[in-house]
């Protein structure tokens, strides 16, 4: 493998662990919620939305705080689903911290 696949592959990586991902809320909210049976659906997407954006902005703040290798493997997971949430990827960094 030459010199030069591995800076560019290295590079396509570092991005996704630089800074807090971006995730449609409101879309992932709404595939969360038809999902499952419970509060009205208004009710659920104003506290669903609501408590994404809150872990969101918790994630701005404390981002730098997380392992690089702990950010890009939980982001990662958040990937798979294909409804990639907030609290849950702090749940993931913060079940890696408690872990060390």
């Amino acid at each position: 493998m030459s010199v030069s696949m591995i800076v560019l592959g290295s590079q396509l990586v570092m991005p996704v662990a630089d800074g807090v991902p971006k995730f449609d809320i409101t879309r992932n909210c709404k595939l969360d919620i038809a999902a499952t049976a419970g509060l009205t659906v208004d009710q659920s997407l104003k506290t669903c939305i609501s408590d994404e954006q809150k872990a969101r902005q918790q994630l701005g703040s404390q981002w730098s705080k997380f392992p690089a290798s702990s950010r890009a493997s939980c982001v990662s997971q958040e990937s798979i689903g294909g409804t990639p949430s907030y609290v849950s990827l702090q749940t993931c960094l913060q079940m890696g911290q408690w872990a060390r």
